[in-house]
Formats: structure tokens, C-alpha cells, sequence
């Protein structure tokens, strides 16, 4: 009983820290702003930005599943759990390529600025 809490507990935990749709961020700016990047990498940038936005579909997706938890049996629940994690496992890929097609266009330099800037924003 207390696993299936607990699972429960950290996929609704997961879900409420995606629950909108992000939009351009103050972090993302000041990032875009340290690359200092040439203008032949900035198509490669808003290609990256635009795969880091959660679309108004995936948004209303976790909305739903959070919402739909009370009213299923544990099975369901699990099941729903499994779904949503293999849903947020493909974002999270495509996200993953994103962010190494834009890492590649960069300077070594720039390599360095982005890594240490997106390594605080993960604290």
C-alpha cells in the first residue's frame, strides 16, 4: 500500500511541475544573451527554445491524468502512471535532441557558458 502511494504520490508530484505551458523566461533570455551567438546559430537556437516549450496538448494531458486519479482503481492508476511516463519519456527525447543539435552549433566557449548556466538553473 505504501509503494503504490508512493508512486502515485511522485507521478502526480511530476505532473503538477509540468502542468503549463511554459513560455520565454527571464533564464532563457539571459542564456540567449551569454551565448552571444552569431546569426547563423540563431535559427539552431529557436529551433532549441521551441522543443524546451511544453504545447498546450502535453499541458492538458497531465491536467487530465492529475484530475483522473481520484476516480480510477489502483490498476487504472498504475496504468495511467505507466502511459503518462512513457509519454513524458518521448518529450523528454525530443527534447534531448534538440538541446544536442543547438549544442552542436556552438563554440567551444560557448559550450562552456551554456553548460554553466544550465547547471545552476538545475539547482
Amino acid at each position: 500500500m505504501k509503494f503504490k502511494r508512493s508512486i502515485i504520490t511522485v507521478f502526480v508530484a511530476l505532473l503538477a511541475s509540468y502542468s503549463g505551458v511554459q513560455a520565454q523566461t527571464p533564464e532563457i533570455q539571459r542564456l540567449h544573451d551569454a551565448l552571444h551567438l552569431a546569426p547563423q546559430q540563431e535559427g539552431a537556437w529557436h529551433d532549441y527554445q521551441a522543443a524546451t516549450l511544453v504545447s498546450p496538448e502535453e499541458a492538458a494531458r497531465r491536467r487530465r491524468a492529475i484530475e483522473m486519479m481520484p476516480t480510477l482503481t489502483a490498476p487504472q492508476r498504475v496504468e495511467l502512471s505507466i502511459a503518462a511516463m512513457h509519454a513524458d519519456l518521448e518529450s523528454f527525447e525530443k527534447r534531448g535532441t534538440a538541446l544536442k543539435t543547438f549544442y552542436g552549433t556552438l563554440s567551444h566557449d560557448q559550450q562552456v557558458t551554456f553548460d554553466r548556466i544550465t547547471a545552476l538553473q538545475q539547482r
